[in-house]
């Protein structure tokens, strides 16, 4: 486990057992328009405030960042900037008492700030993707963009301050949360989008072609779950220029994401072993092959600017050999999804008797349906396979869900927060592969109850996973 340790207090953050809830804050967000209420103040403190109380110490959250078409959190505009909706404008900092903060924000993020509020006031001025803005605009000419600095400048130092206001608000509620013994856990995407503030600025990090559209796109071959794989449409890297540059861009893209989190899960691990590479103008991922990634050498690179690695594989999926010894190199915890493990296999890693201490469990995941909605769809053979293993029947096989993995010796176990409240299909999230209809869930105020609260303690408790009385 020496690859995790978070440096709360010198403590690291997986040497004993915990447990943690699956909330992204869009999830927290109520109302409509201009009537919605942001989520990064009372609401999520409330959230922290249940989290202790039912003895959890760990908040999983998805990518922070301002999501592009269909909202997609892994279709971020940017890594670095923060989804200005989740913000509470009824907490704003003052800008006058605050000035000295907003100075040193701005200072501190000089790296992509400028770059982000830019390309965001261009997009919106030319409305399409940023590689069919007008030549001078999509080729960063100097001179241009220093013109366009001086003529938005209302709309730029707009959009800074909006960034402050997140940045602002998510310190205060990290520190919140810690003095609570709640730890933070976030998502970093493998790829980004491809009309993305990093394609505009830093096109030299992907394959691109001449005029900055993706030449290669990101995804994954066929497989049992899809005859013709999938393809997700992300620009690849150009791995020659990241090893040139020492992984500059990854460096980049961890220290930021290690400012907002104690443990950060890396998206699509497999893809930084080996990627499935699928030509621009292709029908179907099909037409994609193999490459090699330089992981080893990327891993070393972020290892000697962050010795503690506090990092979680997401090794779901077709995982070979070198993906799995990518991992254990660098003392990586992988993942284990319950849904995934009964295929009537004994060996299906994906069972808790399978499990190591070094995996972190879930129930599900924010890409699979809720335990119930799950579990109601199966097969017979399937359902009878479940109900055996957890000796459990169809009134109480979430509760068995659940005990199955706090009681396995995974080190940390994540239940979503719908299979918390034992919500059906209705309450699911996402479903990969498709654009509509997804990542719209909400969480009903007051859900949480003080009694669902006092039942969660009394599990963590019994399964060794509750905060300590100092508590961490």
């Amino acid at each position: 486990m020496h690859g995790i340790r978070g440096e709360r207090g010198g403590q690291r953050l997986l040497d004993r057992r915990r447990s943690g809830v699956l909330l992204h804050p869009t999830s927290l967000l109520q109302g409509a328009g201009g009537q919605q209420r942001g989520a990064l103040g009372s609401a999520a403190r409330s959230f922290i405030d249940w989290l202790a109380q039912a003895g959890f110490s760990i908040w999983q959250v998805l990518p922070l960042g301002p999501p592009g078409h269909g909202g997609s959190p892994y279709w971020a505009r940017s890594d670095f900037a923060g989804q200005s909706v989740l913000i509470d404008r009824s907490e704003l900092p003052d800008a006058g008492a605050q000035r000295a903060d907003y100075e040193a924000f701005r200072a501190a993020s000089r790296d992509w700030l400028d770059d982000y509020v830019l390309f965001e006031v261009l997009a919106e001025r030319f409305q399409t993707a940023w590689w069919e803005w007008p030549e001078e605009y999509r080729l960063r000419d100097a001179a241009t963009l220093a013109q366009a600095l001086d003529d938005y400048r209302g709309e730029l130092e707009y959009r800074r301050v909006e960034q402050w206001y997140f940045d602002w608000q998510w310190r205060q509620l990290r520190s919140y949360a810690s003095a609570r013994g709640v730890y933070l856990f976030g998502d970093l995407p493998i790829y980004v989008a491809p009309d993305s503030v990093a394609t505009w600025s830093q096109r030299e990090q992907f394959q691109l072609d001449a005029d900055g559209r993706p030449a290669a796109l990101a995804g994954v071959p066929p497989d049992y779950f899809s005859a013709d794989g999938q393809l997700w449409g992300n620009p690849l890297y150009d791995w020659d220029q990241a090893q040139h540059d020492q992984f500059a861009f990854w460096r980049m893209r961890l220290a930021r994401a290690l400012q907002r989190f104690d443990l950060v899960r890396i998206d699509h691990f497999r893809g930084l072993a080996a990627y499935w590479s699928v030509p621009a103008g292709a029908a179907t991922a099909r037409e994609g092959r193999w490459c090699t990634a330089p992981g080893r050498a990327l891993f070393r690179a972020l290892a000697a600017e962050f010795p503690e690695l506090p990092l979680v594989a997401e090794d779901l999926g077709v995982i070979t050999a070198d993906v799995d010894e990518l991992r254990s190199a660098f003392g990586l915890p992988g993942m284990r999804v319950l849904q995934f493990g009964f295929d009537g296999s004994p060996g299906n890693p994906h069972l808790p008797h399978n499990y190591g201490r070094d995996v972190v469990a879930y129930t599900g995941t924010h890409d699979n349906d809720t335990s119930p909605g799950w579990y109601r769809q199966l097969g017979v053979e399937e359902r009878a396979r479940v109900n055996f293993y957890l000796r459990a029947d169809p009134g109480s096989v979430l509760e068995a869900l659940q005990r199955a993995a706090l009681g396995s010796v995974a080190q940390l176990v994540i239940v979503p927060a719908q299979d918390v409240l034992g919500l059906d299909s209705e309450a699911r999230l996402n479903t990969p592969g498709t654009v509509e209809g997804n990542w719209s869930w909400r969480l009903h105020p007051g859900a949480l109850s003080p009694q669902l609260a006092i039942d969660y303690a009394a599990l963590n408790r019994v399964y060794g996973r509750a905060r300590t009385a100092e508590g961490g």
